[in-house]
C-alpha cells in the first residue's frame, strides 16, 4: 500500500504537467466560425460609438466573470426559480452593465455559426475589442 502512494502521486503530477501544456489559440474558431472576430468587433464598434464607457463596462463584466470560478460566462446567466446567478448577485447589482451588448453579439454570432462559440469566448473577445476601441 505504501509503495502505491508515490506512484499515484507521480501520476497526478504527470497528468497535471500535461494539462498545463495546453495552449490558447487566437484562431481557434478560424474554420468553425471564420467571421467571429469581425462580428464581435463590428458590434463592439457600434456599441462604443453609442457610448464610450461601454468598453470599460464590458471589461468589467469579463473581470467579474473570471473572478468567481474562472472565465465561464456565468456572469451572463439570468436567474431562474431555482438558481441565483452572478448577474444579480449583490456585488454586481446595479453596477454590472453591458449585458445587452453581449446579447446582441451572441445573437449575431449564432446567426453566422449556430451552437459553435461559447458565451465566455464572446465575452473575452468583446472585452478585448472594447479596450482596443477606446485606445486602452
Amino acid at each position: 500500500m505504501a509503495s502505491t502512494i508515490p506512484i499515484v502521486t507521480l501520476l497526478i503530477v504527470m497528468l497535471s504537467c500535461h494539462a498545463a501544456n495546453a495552449q490558447l489559440s487566437s484562431n481557434f474558431y478560424a474554420s468553425s466560425c471564420p467571421n467571429l472576430q469581425t462580428i464581435v468587433r463590428n458590434a463592439m464598434s457600434r456599441a462604443v460609438n453609442r457610448e464610450t464607457r461601454i468598453g470599460a463596462s464590458i471589461l468589467r463584466l469579463f473581470f467579474h466573470d473570471c473572478f468567481v470560478n474562472g472565465c465561464d460566462g456565468s456572469i451572463l446567466l439570468d436567474d431562474t426559480a431555482t438558481f441565483t446567478g452572478e448577474k444579480n448577485a449583490v456585488p454586481n447589482r446595479n453596477s454590472a452593465r453591458g449585458f445587452e451588448v453581449i446579447d446582441t453579439i451572441k445573437t449575431n454570432v449564432e446567426a453566422a455559426c449556430s451552437a459553435t462559440v461559447s458565451c465566455a469566448d464572446i465575452l473575452a473577445l468583446a472585452a478585448r475589442d472594447g479596450v482596443a476601441l477606446v485606445s486602452g
